[in-house]
């Protein structure tokens, strides 16, 4: 017969095992990959890892503290298994050497994206610009280029001249968008769109660069956009 408690002056009994039962029912309301997603969601919001203090004020958080040390045993488990690491536990070098080891995995300059992707396993890019100031500070730190404004349009350019020149003509949104999908370590369509400082027609103010590149090495370019011969 399972032992049950009774409190003094009470009549009230409490089973054991029927208890457990309960709170077992009660914790399959959430589950851990439930949890997981609140956390993350929290720190979006935040900005850098929620401490439970700053997780419980969360207006739009659904899961109560106490629920997330239930099923993980201690909120830094819990945190550590979201991928949001604690700063107490890794340091800037550790989260530099992270970033290193990323990069040689990925074979170039590492991304929030790359992060993301591995959320559970690597630090999150929020923890990196919180500590670092952002995440291209942290990556500068590690000793990887990461251009700023004139230079990530001069390499877009220099890109969009060798892409051109594959293409037979200047590339369209599309086309750059197909390219990167085969090579990741271009900018993406949009990126390169918001380089131009311009009120409209970004892109085709891209394509004149792209244009003025290419007649600087000697290739003519026709009014529609398709390339010649060499000068």
């Amino acid at each position: 017969m399972a032992r049950r408690r009774v409190r003094k002056g009470s009549r009230l009994r409490i089973d054991e095992a029927e208890l457990a039962a309960f709170r077992a029912g009660l914790r399959r309301r959430y589950s851990d990959a439930e949890i997981l997603d609140e956390l993350r969601a929290a720190a979006e919001r935040l900005g850098r890892s929620p401490t439970m203090r700053e997780f419980a004020r969360d207006p739009e958080a659904g899961v109560h503290p106490q629920t997330v040390i239930e099923h993980f045993g201690t909120w830094n488990a819990a945190k550590r298994a979201a991928g949001l690491y604690p700063r107490r536990f890794l340091t800037r070098e550790e989260l530099l050497e992270q970033l290193l080891a990323l990069g040689a995995e990925v074979g170039r300059v590492p991304t929030a994206r790359d992060l993301a992707a591995r959320r559970r396993s690597l630090p999150s890019a929020s923890l990196y610009a919180h500590t670092f100031g952002s995440l291209a500070n942290a990556l500068r730190e590690a000793g990887f280029e990461v251009l700023q404004g004139e230079e990530r349009l001069e390499r877009a350019v220099e890109q969009g001249a060798m892409l051109a020149s594959r293409l037979g003509r200047l590339p369209k949104m599309a086309d750059w968008a197909e390219a990167r999908r085969a090579d990741s370590a271009l900018l993406s369509e949009w990126q390169v769109y918001r380089l131009l400082d311009v009120p409209r027609g970004a892109w085709t103010a891209f394509q004149f660069l792209v244009r003025e590149r290419l007649r600087e090495q000697g290739v003519e370019v026709r009014s529609d956009g398709t390339l010649g011969g060499d000068g």
